[in-house]
């Protein structure tokens, strides 16, 4: 006797496995900014550690405000070794970077658990910083600096 499969059955059956660091299963993923940078950050439950860009966190930032920085969204959810961490990173300088970062971790954790939204909110890791470095204007020195004036 033949069955009919309904087209989500075939795509399911034909599915690609996971390939992100051998990571298997469902994934939240969050997109964070800061200044050029950007990340693009997904979390896997039941996993543990941090890879940025291929490589483990603490070898991507080696100072350990940068790793702070990276490891607050877990630290204020309590979730650090209950969720693996995979993050795309680039553009702007490695600070920016890792608030980019962070700032990915924080909505990929929220996607995965809305109740966390308040506390990630409290702490500032939700809000991506809208600041920029200020255009340099003609005529003047830097964005703001006019060269110096004399009266004689």
């Amino acid at each position: 006797m033949v069955t009919k499969q309904t087209k989500s059955e075939v795509k399911a059956e034909h599915a690609a496995p996971a390939k992100h660091g051998g990571f298997t299963g469902r994934y939240k993923q969050g997109i964070g900014g800061r200044k050029t940078a950007s990340a693009q950050v997904r979390i896997f439950p039941k996993h543990s550690g941090i890879t940025v860009n291929g490589k483990d966190f603490k070898k991507y930032f080696p100072t350990l405000r940068q790793q702070a920085t990276v490891m607050a969204p877990l630290i204020t959810a309590q979730m650090q070794d209950a969720v693996g961490v995979s993050a795309h990173v680039y553009g702007g300088g490695m600070m920016g970077q890792a608030d980019a970062v962070r700032n990915g971790i924080a909505r990929a954790l929220v996607a995965h658990d809305p109740e966390l939204r308040k506390a990630q909110r409290r702490d500032g890791h939700m809000t991506r910083d809208p600041r920029h470095v200020e255009r340099k204007k003609y005529g003047l020195k830097k964005a703001r600096r006019a060269p110096q004036w004399a009266k004689r």
